[in-house]
């Protein structure tokens, strides 16, 4: 299966003075706002640290829930924080804190589960980055 996904920016002026708006294909974000102050400081909008952060948290969640199902078992909730470092002008690191409720599971199925889906969850794949992670059955 071969799936084409976009979103689109928009940017006017200089980089510290200026700003721009981000659309998804799904309209999700439409002409949502991101800025200088909204990527270093703390003003209004989004950016793409952040953008990069809810891809990786939902896309790990996701796949965490195919390979534990793959385990024969099912979870009952993940929630996953993502934290994105950037530093230097790059993204140095993406920190995963998991807590999972599924029932039946041993610990060392839950760690193997958890590296599966931290190992190969697309947006793990795409990062060129440290990913570490934190991970508890709740």
């Amino acid at each position: 299966m071969k799936l084409n996904r976009n979103a689109s920016a928009e940017w006017l002026g200089s980089g510290k003075d200026g700003s721009g708006t981000l659309t998804t294909q799904s309209k999700t974000l439409n002409n949502t706002q991101y800025s200088f102050k909204s990527r270093f400081e703390s003003g209004t909008g989004t950016n793409p640290e952040e953008l990069v952060a809810a891809a990786h948290s939902g896309c790990f969640s996701m796949k965490l829930s195919f390979v534990i199902g793959e385990m024969g078992f099912t979870p009952e909730s993940i929630n996953t924080d993502c934290k994105i470092t950037f530093e230097d002008g790059k993204i140095t690191n993406s920190h995963l804190d998991v807590k999972v409720k599924v029932s039946g599971m041993s610990p060392e199925q839950f760690a193997e589960a958890t590296e599966n889906a931290k190992k190969n969850c697309p947006i793990s794949i795409l990062l060129n980055t440290d990913i570490t992670m934190d991970a508890s059955m709740v």
